[in-house]
């Protein structure tokens, strides 16, 4: 009797959160699509809109911009007033950014308009950690680490969709209506939250700490604008800007330091298991992420140059789909698994199978199937480690300190991804070939080396971390 009493207790809460889960994957996935959904659309905007390269690049650095403060910021507010009702504010400004940008070709000064869109667009980034503080808030302890595993391999298959559908709504619509269909799926997250997601927890309260926020934007600001230009500005420039960006960091330390209600509570950054797993966030972000930016331009190499397959942009997207499927079922199993065995161990499990991934890039690939079996590898890697990150951030924090966490983890990835991009397109792009100027088939291997000895390294990081908790 007692067990079917518990059996029932179990599918009524599970009953009860069908529907607020759903709601948090929509509003999880309305962002990560929006992350890469611009990337492929990106030669038909330079031409259309009469541009260079150097300006249509701005549409993902400004989109890169605001969600790394909005990521962090948006997070620890959710934690102090309520998560639900920082996420219906999160997907209204995503929303607004949005419309702005499917209207921007029918108004004067185009380009600008469309910066100025993903800009805000860029302040949607809230939802990821927001998502995580409901599901532990809302949900069954035993279903936590697999709805977070599944949340995270949403935002992960978010980003890899989005370089696959922009090819056919281009081809068949125009770049306008990629927005348009974004906009769709924004509205739809928007009104499932409204329903779905019940009414927040007291929150912490409290002021508001902006002149933290200013700082910890001016220090982010300047980072990524260092990374992301350095190969576009002048030396000077971008030496400039990291000595902004390290005065900056020096000065918020400082200031979070004295004041009772911190932006960042800094100590619960110096946790041992939270330092571990931002440093392991850090080297996967430079090692995980160049593979969304090799492979689309691998595939689209002309066949003359020796390698590649001369892909359109619709084909080289098709490429990255066995990553997308593998990190679907590869969250949730992760979410399954860590409490048997551990979050550390799933974690040093997924470097080391991305490392695998990447190693099979470098080895073999001449043939499409070598790419797509590297592909499928890959994105279990990456399922993991997004599911695994999450549930190591969340379990050594109080459900208050989530959003703040969480979000502080997402932009050391983040970070880490904007230099591991930089990184392998320079070594890609340091031979070429003389007659005709593409880079040569050495360049990829050795990009995707790299991508596999900091794997390596972040097993190494993620093992250490975790024998020394157990210690």
């Amino acid at each position: 009797m007692t067990s079917t009493r518990q059996a029932s207790a179990r599918e009524a809460a599970r009953q009860g959160t069908a529907g607020p889960f759903v709601a948090l994957l929509l509003a999880v996935l309305s962002f990560s699509l929006l992350q890469t959904m611009v990337v492929p659309a990106l030669p038909d905007l330079q031409r259309e809109l009469d541009v260079s390269p150097t300006t249509t690049a701005w549409l993902i650095s400004s989109f890169l911009l605001t969600s790394s403060v909005g990521t962090v910021i948006i997070g620890r507010l959710g934690d102090m007033f309520g998560k639900r009702r920082l996420l219906l504010v999160s997907l209204a400004i995503l929303a607004a950014g949005t419309l702005l940008a499917a209207l921007a070709g029918a108004l004067p000064g185009s380009i600008g308009v469309l910066v100025a869109a993903r800009a805000v667009q860029g302040l949607g980034a809230g939802t990821f950690p927001l998502a995580f503080g409901i599901v532990r808030e809302t949900f069954p302890r035993e279903r936590v680490p697999v709805a977070i595993g599944t949340v995270s391999a949403i935002f992960g298959i978010g980003f890899g969709v989005g370089l696959v559908v922009p090819g056919p709504i281009i081809d068949a619509l125009g770049w306008p209506w990629l927005f348009w269909a974004a906009l769709v799926v924004i509205v739809l997250a928007l009104a499932a939250v409204a329903a779905f997601v019940g009414p927040d927890r007291p929150g912490l309260g409290g002021r508001v700490d902006w002149a933290g926020g200013g700082v910890l934007t001016v220090a982010l600001t300047a980072l990524l604008l260092a990374i992301s230009q350095s190969r576009l500005w002048a030396p000077g420039v971008v030496v400039g800007l990291a000595a902004v960006a390290v005065v900056a960091f020096a000065g918020f330390v400082l200031l979070e330091s004295r004041l009772a209600a911190p932006l960042v509570d800094l100590r619960v950054l110096r946790r041992r298991t939270l330092v571990t797993a931002n440093l392991t966030a850090l080297i996967i972000g430079f090692g995980m992420y160049g593979a969304f930016t090799l492979v689309p331009q691998l595939v689209q190499t002309p066949t003359e140059a020796g390698y590649g397959f001369g892909a359109t942009v619709t084909e080289s997207g098709l490429y990255l789909l066995p990553m997308a499927v593998t990190m679907l079922f590869a969250g949730p199993l992760a979410g399954r698994l860590g409490p048997r065995i551990g979050f550390t161990a799933t974690l040093v499990a997924a470097c080391v199978i991305g490392a695998v991934g990447f190693a099979a890039f470098a080895v073999g690939h001449q043939h499409p199937w070598d790419v797509a079996t590297g592909a499928g590898v890959l994105g279990i890697g990456i399922g993991f480690a997004f599911s695994s990150l999450a549930n190591v951030v969340v379990g050594a924090v109080e459900p208050h300190e989530t959003g703040e966490a969480t979000g502080v983890n997402t932009i050391v990835r983040t970070i880490g991804g904007s230099l591991g991009a930089q990184v392998a397109t320079a070594v890609v792009g340091a031979t070429t070939l003389a007659a005709t100027g593409l880079p040569t088939a050495a360049g990829y291997t050795t990009a995707f080396a790299i991508s596999a000895v900091a794997l390596v390294a972040a097993a190494l990081v993620a093992l250490a971390g975790g024998r020394g908790r157990a210690r």
